[in-house]
């Protein structure tokens, strides 16, 4: 019964650590972010129901699952960010994720999937960044934007940030994704908790360490490592894109190569492209691969149970 309720409120957990990390956005860009991530919430909401009630689905409480999106897509966000745009970015990603079968059948994070919509559609206003600790009222005009820490890793190989800012998130990047001590707490939070795919999570750390050492991005092999992980959205993608259970494979020991390989292709991606947050842009292109892996799943499941089935007659007789 507690695993049947686990399963049917994983977007609860998915809430409560984002809006922990919501919290911290908001103390460091102000009113801003805080009107951003409300208009993210309510439009994606609003969306949902009426997509479900068009589609003739009926409404349950895996709706609530578009609020967890909503927060995922504002933390991936400059804290300036057209609310225009970010609301259109939200309708893109429900439309989609309803189109292709809601929760039960969801080919690829909606979050990624409206990520990668706005990378194509406004590429020069999402990534660029206010001053971190900047605060603007709603509508104020923004006086200087700013490359973010991952740019200059992804040029330099250096970013000149303490270990103490780089744990709290005292950097310039999207406002959620940079807050690492925050985000290991969630990564222990959802792994206990099973909100997210353990398999898939160690997948795409693991794979991302390993080509750290491979090919190290700073003459530091340890401080390579660190800083692949920490910058473009990495740690945040293998949390909350990677690690979807709606998306990535059931089984720990499918899921962790599934993340393993989306690390991997998205480490080679930067090293020779320096595309900024390349990992959410591969986890929507390797969806195919994800979702060739569950219907292998489904297969087996089916074969064993046809086995259990035969030797369960085969006692009988």
């Amino acid at each position: 019964m507690d695993n049947k309720k686990n399963k049917s409120h994983e977007w609860l957990e998915l809430i409560i650590t984002l809006f922990g990390l919501s919290v911290v956005s908001s103390f460091y860009y102000g009113e801003r972010f805080i009107f951003l991530c409300g208009v993210c919430i309510g439009v994606s909401f609003l969306t949902e129901i009426i997509s479900i009630k068009l589609m003739h689905r009926k409404l349950t409480s895996d709706c609530l699952y578009s609020i967890a999106d909503a927060m995922m897509i504002s933390l991936m966000l400059p804290a300036v960010f057209s609310v225009k745009s970010a609301a259109v970015a939200c309708i893109f990603a429900v439309v989609v994720k309803n189109i292709f079968g809601g929760k039960s059948n969801t080919i690829f994070s909606p979050a990624a999937a409206a990520y990668v919509f706005m990378l194509t559609s406004w590429k020069d206003d999402l990534l660029k960044y206010p001053d971190v600790n900047t605060k603007y009222a709603v509508g104020e005009k923004v006086k200087e934007f700013f490359n973010s820490a991952s740019h200059s890793f992804n040029m330099e190989g250096r970013t000149g940030i303490s270990n103490l800012d780089l744990m709290l998130g005292n950097f310039i990047g999207a406002s959620g994704t940079v807050i690492i001590f925050l985000l290991v707490v969630s990564a222990a939070v959802l792994i206990l908790r099973r909100g997210i795919s353990a398999g898939a999570f160690l997948g795409t750390v693991i794979g991302t360490v390993i080509m750290a050492f491979i090919i190290p991005a700073t003459d530091d092999i340890i401080e390579s490592a660190k800083y692949s992980l920490c910058m473009n959205m990495t740690l945040f993608s293998a949390i909350y894109i990677i690690s979807d259970r709606r998306t990535a494979p059931r089984r720990n020991f499918y899921a962790f190569f599934y993340g393993l390989f989306t690390a991997v292709v998205s480490y080679v991606i930067i090293a020779t492209t320096a595309q900024e947050n390349a990992i959410v842009i591969v986890s929507v292109l390797a969806a195919p691969a994800a979702l060739g892996i569950r219907n292998l799943e489904n297969k087996i499941k089916i074969a064993d149970k046809a086995d259990e089935k035969r030797e369960a007659e085969t006692v009988e007789q």
